[in-house]
């Protein structure tokens, strides 16, 4: 059954009591917002960064539609690809130092994922 009018609930909203939904929504948001990410202290130093790099690919976009010669077309991808990496192996190191860093403090089963977390990433940034 699905909601068809304003107050009507399916049969599964109904068994748990409002106040619960809504104080497991306000924990699950606290914690959220609780959480600061590596990368935080640098936010508008890489926020920046990326939108040097969206200039970059806005301008292969304008050579495209100008029909500048093909390989002064792939020496810009090449300079946006290295920009891209680049940005990607900070982002890595900041993962490393604070995440990572943090999850081997805490010890037990969140090292691990973290670790296989981060070398996962890692070889998917080598397959570019």
């Amino acid at each position: 059954m699905t909601t068809t009018e304003a107050g009507a609930t399916a049969p599964s909203e109904a068994a748990v009591p409002e106040t619960a939904v809504s104080e497991a929504a306000v924990s699950e948001a606290a914690a959220s917002e609780a959480t600061v990410h590596g990368y935080h202290k640098q936010k508008d130093e890489h926020l920046k960064r990326l939108r040097r790099i969206e200039g970059q690919i806005r301008g292969l976009q304008r050579m495209v539609d100008e029909d500048v010669y093909c390989i002064d077309i792939l020496t810009q991808v090449s300079a946006s690809t290295k920009a891209l990496q680049s940005f990607a192996l900070q982002l890595l190191e900041e993962h490393l130092r604070h995440c990572v860093a943090d999850a081997a403090v805490k010890g037990g089963a969140e090292i691990d994922a973290k670790v296989e977390e981060a070398t996962k990433a890692i070889g998917r940034l080598l397959r570019t």
